[in-house]
């Protein structure tokens, strides 16, 4: 028995005024064929070395069981409900509304009814998925008020920002997924390395533009394999018409960590110029990574981005690979730069 508070009152078990404890008790019952432990609360009579629940502590005490049973066969508890709906600061009714189960459904859920495992199941996707919840909420619009629709709709686009990352990595490495050793150079894709050779090429390199961005990322993987037999950055390049550009690019490019400014080339073009984040730190580049780096910049870095689309096309990787296809690193022994 644990005490947890004293208050001099009216006893409800002697009915005398005297000093009453509120105690938490360790118990155990049977719920749904589990046999579940739990923490109680009474109220704990020592005249009479008795315990009583108030009209509360029943409601509480039965939610406690019940979100004993629910954590021992695996489901949400009561309060990690009630967090998934305040996360998009939903009231109980609309997210009932919202899910289409019934006005009072979340209610019951975050106070005396247990789920069952199909709606867990949309709960814990709601959790970890915001732009589902969004999709859901666009299918519910007419159900509830148009200044809720906008508060939901905002927190949840906060939501989806907060997880933009973790989705462009999976997209991401969705691309990669079927590349070969080979393919990638003999080393898995290494986004935090991708990050930090951009981040330390835009340090070292003054108006550096995507164009070539991509060009000396090019330089730095096949001058890697020609020298250590293995890329850096596990990044697959195709053969397009200005160069080498990395799968995936304009995902990579979105990355937290990677920096640029936009602004307009001409009519018709947009430019891109990158810059180191602020906080750039190297943490998983080697000094062997790092002086390949530094030959690149050393060969090309002072190149504009016509300069270095021509020095490109006269590499043997550049001519021999057929537009649009992949690079293969076979090529690197002849790399015009060591």
């Amino acid at each position: 028995m644990k005490i947890i508070k004293y208050e001099k009152k009216l006893c409800l078990i002697c009915m005398e005024e005297h000093e009453v404890q509120t105690v938490i008790l360790k118990d155990k019952e049977e719920y749904k064929g589990e046999v579940v432990s739990f923490d109680s609360i009474y109220e704990y009579c020592n005249n009479a070395d008795e315990y009583i629940e108030t009209e509360e502590m029943i409601k509480a005490n039965s939610l406690a069981m019940k979100d004993a049973y629910r954590k021992k066969v695996g489901l949400l508890t009561s309060s990690e409900i009630k967090g998934i709906r305040e996360k998009y600061g939903v009231s109980q009714k609309d997210f009932s509304e919202i899910l289409d189960w019934g006005g009072a459904t979340i209610t019951r859920y975050e106070n005396y009814q247990v789920q069952d495992r199909a709606h867990d199941d949309v709960l814990r996707k709601i959790e970890s998925d915001p732009n589902w919840f969004i999709k859901m909420l666009y299918r519910a619009k007419d159900k509830i008020s148009e200044k809720a629709f906008s508060n939901y709709l905002f927190a949840a686009r906060m939501e989806y920002s907060k997880l933009n990352n973790s989705y462009l990595i999976d997209s991401i490495q969705a691309l990669y997924a079927n590349f070969t050793d080979e393919i990638t150079g003999r080393v898995e894709l290494n986004l935090n390395k991708v990050i930090e050779v951009i981040n330390y090429f835009a340090l070292k390199v003054s108006s550096l533009h995507k164009v070539k961005l991509m060009k000396m990322l090019w330089y730095a993987d096949n001058l890697s394999y020609k020298r250590r037999g293995r890329a850096i950055t596990g990044l697959v390049y195709r053969a397009l018409p200005m160069g080498a550009v990395p799968v995936g690019y304009e995902l990579i490019l979105d990355l937290d960590g990677i920096e640029f400014e936009m602004f307009d080339y001409d009519l018709d073009r947009i430019a891109y110029r990158f810059h180191p984040a602020e906080g750039f730190e190297i943490n998983e580049l080697t000094a062997e990574d790092i002086e390949i780096l530094d030959t690149v910049i050393e060969k090309v870095g002072n190149l504009d981005s016509k300069k270095i689309i021509n020095k490109m096309h006269k590499e043997d990787a550049y001519k021999c690979t057929n537009k649009n296809c992949i690079i293969p690193f076979s090529f690197a022994e002849n790399l015009s730069i060591d």
